[in-house]
């Protein structure tokens, strides 16, 4: 599905009734070759956001995923860029690709306390990745993060602006979400993937919560809906120095 190297609709529909982990290891071997990757003018967006606030020292990739992220670390951090995830399929296909990096498997909502994740990383980033939790989940996942910062270090993502209510991607969006739901409360292992749960004001009160100081910035880069609002923000939460 996708392209002539992505999964087949069978392929997809098994990684839909796994888990999130089992999901993501049978999904990697061919989850570069499908639109649920992050978009390469995403990255690029963020990284020209991000560049006059940097150089960076050490980089974080907050479920890494395959490792589409260095593309924004690698060029920002003069240091070591390390990805963390919990799916080892997808480290292993990082690991191919970005030899050169830190790959750590390790549950996002329970990042270590010692070791590399204590207060030594400049910059981290996430890209497509909150919607895998719930909205109880993710102040565990900040509060994580802020960890690992160093005092005034930054935590970079991308959000893309709500569709317009009414619109066709609003209906699509929303009737995923509802499809979603219903698979989960008859399935088990529940596979978490909801589209209108990272909502702006949500997610704001949850960085304060935790610590950090946000602001956003419109991606210009990504152009404009018909309304005029830039069609991405990146979100900055500061881990106050």
């Amino acid at each position: 599905m996708f392209s002539p190297q992505g999964p087949s609709l069978r392929e997809l529909a098994v990684q839909a009734l796994s888990s999130v982990e089992r999901g993501y290891d049978l999904l990697a071997p061919k989850f570069d070759h499908t639109p649920f990757r992050t978009p390469s003018a995403v990255l690029d967006a963020t990284a020209e956001a991000l560049r006059p606030l940097g150089p960076f020292g050490r980089g974080l990739d907050v479920c890494c995923g395959t490792g589409a992220g260095l593309r924004v670390l690698g060029p920002l951090c003069r240091e070591q860029v390390t990805g963390v995830d919990f799916s080892a399929g997808m480290l292993e296909q990082a690991r191919r690709a970005h030899p050169h990096a830190e790959w750590v498997r390790a549950d996002a909502r329970a990042l270590p306390i010692t070791g590399p994740f204590a207060g030594s990383f400049d910059l981290a980033v996430t890209f497509g990745a909150l919607g895998h939790f719930l909205p109880a989940e993710r102040p565990a996942v900040f509060a994580g993060v802020r960890r690992a910062l160093r005092p005034g270090g930054l935590l970079a993502f991308p959000l893309m602006t709500p569709p317009a209510v009414g619109s066709a991607w609003y209906w699509a969006l929303s009737g995923f979400d509802l499809a979603m739901r219903v698979r989960n409360a008859v399935w088990r292992p529940p596979f978490v993937m909801y589209y209108g749960t990272s909502r702006l004001g949500a997610l704001r009160e949850e960085l304060t919560a935790a610590g950090f100081t946000m602001t956003t910035v419109p991606l210009t880069a990504l152009g404009r809906r018909a309304d005029g609002l830039a069609r991405g923000r990146l979100v900055l939460a500061r881990r106050p120095g």
